[in-house]
């Protein structure tokens, strides 16, 4: 009995290769809108818990802010610093960034990055059926604008353009720029991203391009005179701040999503969803143990009976995150 072989040639290739590439984007298009179907729910992942790291991160950067005041306060060598910056007017040696600059620090500002955040935020919920992205992001911009509103306006720092006193902190005046509003809120409303990436790789890359924003936005506020370096440096780390804390805010957050849902529910008629269960999870390296919180999936409906995480069919939530 013969064996037959079977030669594929470059010819042969080249030949059907405009069919080939058809069929390619079509298969490549069909993969895309089924992907898109199948994402209509919340994603299985946890939400990030306070851990040992987390909460010697946060102790270090606390013991940063507070050294960053008293330096300040004492009229240190970094109250020289800022003044030597100052003094050189950064803006006056580059000239040719200026226009520039000053469009691209409008990504630190509060109004317009909010919005744009978001817009991006809301998308999310609407796909994956779930409140927590815009939950968690309200939350922290109000954590964000009580902790570095008070501070501003309690220590009441003049700008770089208001100054009067060559070499003084000009602390206890009339001025509010101490921490940098841009600063921080450009490591918040880009960190949040970060934060709330569903996939490992996806949070390094937005953590990288989160870093890159508030690095520059803070180097730009520094190159325009609008602040002082321990301004941006205050603000670093008051965002950070903010980021870190986010944990402890995640079962206010849950609580909050629930009560909206079943509002949602009342309102339009449906069955009240079920009672969230709290499942006890095995415990992780720091010896504490995490909670994983399980609710109906925001978008399901009396019209779609098969749909999972509908209100009125039992056994069907979906577990939203751990806290």
């Amino acid at each position: 009995m013969s064996t037959h072989h079977i030669a594929i040639t470059n010819e042969g290739l080249r030949a059907g290769s405009d069919k080939s590439t058809g069929n390619l984007e079509r298969v490549r298009t069909d993969r895309f809108l089924a992907r898109m179907e199948q994402e209509q729910k919340p994603p299985q992942v946890p939400a990030p818990v306070m851990s040992r790291t987390r909460l010697l991160l946060l102790g270090a950067t606390l013991a940063f802010y507070a050294g960053v005041v008293a330096a300040v306060l004492t009229t240190s060598w970094l109250v020289r610093f800022d003044w030597q910056v100052m003094l050189f007017r950064p803006y006056k040696q580059w000239p040719e960034w200026h226009a520039f600059l000053d469009y691209f620090v409008v990504l630190g500002q509060r109004g317009p990055t909010a919005v744009l955040i978001a817009s991006w935020l809301l998308w999310r919920c609407w796909r994956q059926r779930t409140m927590r992205p815009l939950l968690v992001f309200f939350t922290a911009l109000l954590l964000l604008n009580v902790s570095v509103g008070a501070a501003k306006l309690g220590m009441g720092r003049e700008g770089p353009h208001y100054a009067s006193v060559i070499g003084s902190n000009e602390m206890w005046l009339t001025g509010d720029i101490f921490p940098s509003g841009h600063t921080a809120n450009a490591v918040v409303t880009w960190g949040i991203l970060a934060y709330l990436a569903t996939t490992p790789r996806a949070r390094r890359l937005l953590s990288v391009l989160a870093a890159v924003f508030a690095l520059s936005v803070g180097a730009t506020t520094v190159y325009l005179g609008t602040h002082w370096v321990s301004d941006v440096l205050l603000g670093w780390a008051a965002g950070l701040l903010v980021l870190l804390a986010l944990p402890w805010f995640e079962p206010l957050i849950t609580r909050v999503e629930i009560a909206l849902l079943s509002l949602r529910a009342r309102l339009r008629g449906w069955p009240a969803p079920p009672e969230p269960t709290v499942l006890t999870m095995p415990q992780d390296g720091t010896g504490r143990q995490e909670h994983a919180v399980s609710a109906p999936l925001a978008g399901a409906s009396p019209d779609h009976p098969g749909h999972p995480g509908h209100p009125g069919h039992p056994g069907h939530s979906q577990p939203l995150r751990t806290h």
